[in-house]
């Protein structure tokens, strides 16, 4: 008999690469996610007639609780939320509802209608928001100082999932993904926002300038390609009920670097531009995490380099700036 298989969030970046991912490696299983009515579904229309997609909005809680009962999921990767860190600065409440109460709704479902369901919980390294120098590298019992709307409503997320493993004896396995990067990754996070000015400057809809933020923070990415592999071994291997685990590759890269990487992978002279929107209230100068926890559990291991991710950004605007 297939497992069955729910994505909440289907559609999304990560989402579509976790589908990806699944119909390569496990075709013995059935996959069905959920995705808004308003939602564009560009980023799984190869993969449509492959899985069942659900309309449902996380906030409605009877949608939420028809979906549960009728797949009734061996495996949910809740992968729904909304991260954009400045939306969330500018719309706090909409992004704690929208994240806090969607989860809420859904862990309700499965404990009522589904309670033998593996929930991998996604979280996000903006959880530690403020750490300390000599916390670096961040583990899972790194103290969470978190410094945007997202980021808190990720650590509610993430005690949340400790919660209903404790009270309710949900399968609940929280994961802490650090920056992840690759093909449709949205043009509001850095890497993928260079990518795609460079990407309209080389067919002329835009001049040559790039304009950026801070570019001497240090981040940790991770191909997303990596990251999905690794959300599948999180719920198919040894990982434990109610634990959290760190996720990522262990190096720092600093986004000056990241910038010049892609500069080289183009032919066009562009000059450089700080943007001031692009300024978060509150930075956090490095953070780069230790996922030897999850390693162990697992075996995994990151095998695709940050630079492949760069490239397969860099050509995902190309292809898709073509189309416009």
């Amino acid at each position: 008999m297939k497992q069955t298989i729910l994505i909440s969030g289907i559609n999304s970046f990560v989402g579509s690469h976790l589908v990806d991912y699944i119909l390569q490696n496990h075709q013995d299983v059935e996959i069905h996610g959920t995705a808004r009515l308003s939602s564009k579904l560009d980023n799984i229309q190869h993969t449509l007639k492959y899985l069942q997609p659900h309309t449902c909005d996380l906030l409605d809680k009877n949608s939420v609780d028809k979906v549960i009962d009728t797949i009734k999921p061996d495996k949910l990767f809740h992968l729904a939320a909304q991260s954009n860190i400045v939306f969330s600065s500018r719309y706090p409440q909409a992004t704690l509802e929208n994240n806090i109460v969607g989860q809420c709704n859904l862990f309700e479902a499965v404990r009522k209608y589904s309670k033998d369901t593996k929930i991998l919980c996604c979280g996000s390294s903006e959880q530690y928001g403020a750490v300390l120098q000599s916390d670096l590298p961040a583990t899972e019992e790194t103290l969470l100082r978190p410094l945007s709307p997202y980021a808190v409503s990720k650590a509610a997320c993430d005690l949340m999932g400790f919660q209903y493993f404790k009270s309710y004896n949900l399968g609940v396995i929280r994961a802490r993904a650090f920056n992840h990067s690759g093909a449709k990754r949205p043009a509001d996070f850095v890497d993928s926002g260079f990518a795609k000015q460079i990407a309209e400057i080389e067919i002329g809809l835009r001049e040559p300038i790039i304009k950026h933020g801070n570019l001497e923070v240090i981040r940790d990415f991770t191909h997303v390609k990596d990251i999905v592999r690794a959300y599948w071994f999180a719920l198919d291997g040894k990982c434990e009920a109610g634990e959290t685990y760190n996720i990522c590759s262990e190096r720092g890269i600093k986004i000056y670097d990241v910038l010049v990487s892609l500069l080289t992978m183009t032919k066009v002279d562009v000059k450089t531009e700080i943007d001031k929107t692009r300024l978060r209230q509150a930075d956090v100068p490095v953070l780069i995490g230790d996922c030897s926890k999850f390693k162990q559990a697992t075996d995994w291991k990151s095998e695709l380099s940050y630079e492949q991710a760069l490239e397969d950004m860099l050509d995902f605007w190309r292809q898709k700036l073509k189309k416009i």
